[in-house]
């Protein structure tokens, strides 16, 4: 149950993107007069008040600035709040104020999977006639969200670590930690910060509470303790075998787990073992995740733009055990270590095809290990000549270990040209 409507008196919203737009609407609707703040006020969305420039803000009686996601803690602006003593809240913090008496939240974070999970908890929930929303991360504000709840549901939010930096009173009644590997270092610094701050989803738990951590990845394996209180349920991808994973239309060692820790969390908040299994096999994976996006000449295409980083890519491969893969790599550069990539390919696929800046770079660690590759003319490039190298029964595999923003807005509109590039190409 939240904090209902502790709200603070003047606040400041960094950020006009869908999550600030989303906590300034929140908060008028609440009564409190918002300032809005943003880099670029001319380019901001349509916004319920008026922006303004950093240089512009006035300090005085603010009680607290609602940060998003994507602000870098650098910012003038949160500078300023630390000289004067300001409490920083993430968007989450503000939309857990929000929820009505008795809301229930079930929260999910982890380097990998976080989408996947969340909306099969979501799909879980639903089979099983429970009243929930899914919101967080999966690009629905919890401020969008929870002001229109009804008393008693449940909110299933997925969590970035860019959402847990700034958390204070935020609880999740059931929560989840899949996996944790190096990602978003140019942000937090460090593997140990950026493990740190994932597991704070749990430090608001006690004894009533669910944490679960999947056993299978090395990271949760370890654990012993927990911030918080909660009883700790381990869970690993072979306990997805019970509600019929094999009746489903998901792949992979990584969707095992997936659904493993998300029969645990639906377990949590009182989903039936049939509703579970029922979910399971009437779920359609999420765009862009290991997404099927059909065949053309016997050569299957697979949009895993979402694999952003070297673990998800390795997952993604184990959806074609023996089979033969051309694998798109790259994009643009996170800092990550290429070499256990490079040795995990070895053997593995017949050829990968590099874009972007990190492709580049991906190039010595690929030949050192003898992994066929190719330097590719940009993304479009890259898939026509993995298709080109392709024979019936191959797999063309877009899962790049990389962010997409050398050539896309993010990694949907990645994912979105692979999709309409294979319908080019004849899948359907």
């Amino acid at each position: 149950m939240s904090a209902e409507l502790d709200l603070p008196r003047l606040p400041i919203v960094l950020g006009a993107g869908r999550s600030g737009l989303a906590a300034a609407a929140a908060l008028l609707e609440a009564g409190r007069e918002v300032t809005l703040v943003d880099d670029a006020p001319e380019r901001a969305g349509e916004a319920p008040v008026p922006v303004v420039a950093p240089d512009a803000v006035d300090y005085e009686g603010c009680e607290a600035i609602i940060r998003s996601p994507g602000v870098p803690g650098g910012h003038p602006v949160l500078q300023a709040a630390h000289e004067r003593g300001i409490p920083i809240w993430s968007e989450v913090e503000l939309g857990y104020r929000l929820l009505p008496p008795g809301a229930r939240v079930v929260g999910v974070t982890g380097t990998n999977g976080k989408t996947t999970t969340t909306e099969l908890v979501g799909a879980m929930l639903r089979a099983d006639g429970l009243p929930y929303r899914v919101g967080g991360n999966v690009g629905i504000a919890l401020c969008e969200v929870a002001p229109h709840l009804p008393e008693g549901a449940i909110v299933v939010c997925e969590l970035s670590s860019f959402q847990l930096e700034d958390i204070s009173s935020f609880h999740c009644d059931a929560a989840a930690l899949i996996n944790v590997t190096p990602d978003h270092l140019d942000r937090h610094g460090s593997l140990e910060e950026y493990a740190r701050i994932k597991l704070r989803i749990f430090e608001n738990q006690d004894e009533s509470d669910t944490a679960v951590l999947d056993a299978d990845d090395p990271f949760c394996a370890d654990l012993r303790r927990l911030p918080g209180d909660a009883a700790i349920v381990r869970v690993r991808g072979a306990d997805a075998d019970v509600v019929d994973f094999a009746g489903s239309r998901l792949r992979g060692d990584h969707n095992r787990e997936n659904v493993a820790v998300a029969a645990a969390l639906a377990r949590a908040v009182g989903v039936s073992d049939g509703a579970i299994a029922e979910a399971v096999r009437g779920f359609e994976p999420v765009p862009n995740r290991l997404e099927d996006c059909g065949a053309a000449g016997g050569v299957r295409f697979w949009n895993d733009s979402k694999a952003t980083n070297v673990d998800a890519t390795l997952k993604a491969l184990t959806a074609f055990p023996g089979e033969p893969v051309r694998l798109i790599l790259g994009g643009s550069d996170k800092g990550a270590d290429f070499a256990a990539l490079a040795a995990a390919l070895t053997g593995r696929i017949e050829r990968a095809y590099l874009t972007g800046p990190a492709g580049a770079r991906m190039a010595a660690p690929l030949a050192a290990h003898g992994v066929d590759a190719v330097a590719c003319g940009g993304f479009d490039d890259a898939v026509r000549r993995a298709v080109a190298d392709s024979s019936a029964g191959d797999h063309v595999l877009l899962a790049p270990a990389c962010a997409s923003f050398d050539e896309f807005a993010d990694y949907a509109a990645r994912g979105a040209r692979f999709r309409a590039l294979a319908a080019e190409l004849g899948a359907g």
